[in-house]
């Protein structure tokens, strides 16, 4: 009896952590992969850092296969590519909001929830510690994207804003 009463404990305890959602950080930083197939199965993929400030401050930090910086505030995108030697600038009309993504995410199973958000389905899976170890979905052009954390680090304190900036190169092109 004390076994089942044990049992039926952790049972709820573990569902209680789960229903309770993603926890969403104030800041991250960490190591990604992120694989895009295109719909004739065509597999790219890249790899470097990231960071991230809540509610939408990220820059991601493209080292392989090409060199890239892409800058987002939320309200403007900034997109370096090394490779080219050009920054472009974006204005975003509807950003994306990855704080707003986690909170809606429900439950899906184990430690893998879903949300939509926009037109997009968004599935998201936790490590063993509830923080983010893979984001995936369908983009508008029909490309499947994942993104895998290699290495996440969860702060309650947001990153510095240097860490943010996009600092056009000399000599680059610009791109409005």
């Amino acid at each position: 009896m004390i076994q089942k009463i044990t049992l039926l404990i952790a049972f709820i305890a573990i569902n209680s952590l789960f229903a309770q959602g993603i926890n969403i950080p104030v800041s991250f930083n960490g190591t990604f992969t992120q694989q895009v197939k295109n719909s004739k199965g065509k597999i790219i993929r890249y790899r470097g850092k990231v960071y991230f400030n809540a509610p939408s401050e990220s820059k991601w930090i493209y080292k392989s296969p090409t060199k890239k910086e892409v800058c987002s505030s939320g309200k403007q995108l900034v997109v370096i590519d090394h490779d080219l030697e050009q920054v472009s600038y974006y204005k975003i009309n509807k950003g994306f909001n990855l704080s707003r993504v986690l909170k809606r995410a429900r439950l899906y199973k184990g430690r893998t929830y879903t949300t939509k958000y926009g037109d997009i389905l968004y599935t998201i899976i936790l490590n063993r510690k509830g923080e983010i170890e893979q984001i995936a979905y369908k983009d508008n052009l029909d490309n499947i994207v994942n993104i895998m954390f290699n290495t996440i680090h969860y702060r309650n304190t947001p990153l510095s804003g240097s860490k943010f900036i996009c600092a056009r190169p000399k000599g680059y092109d610009t791109i409005y």
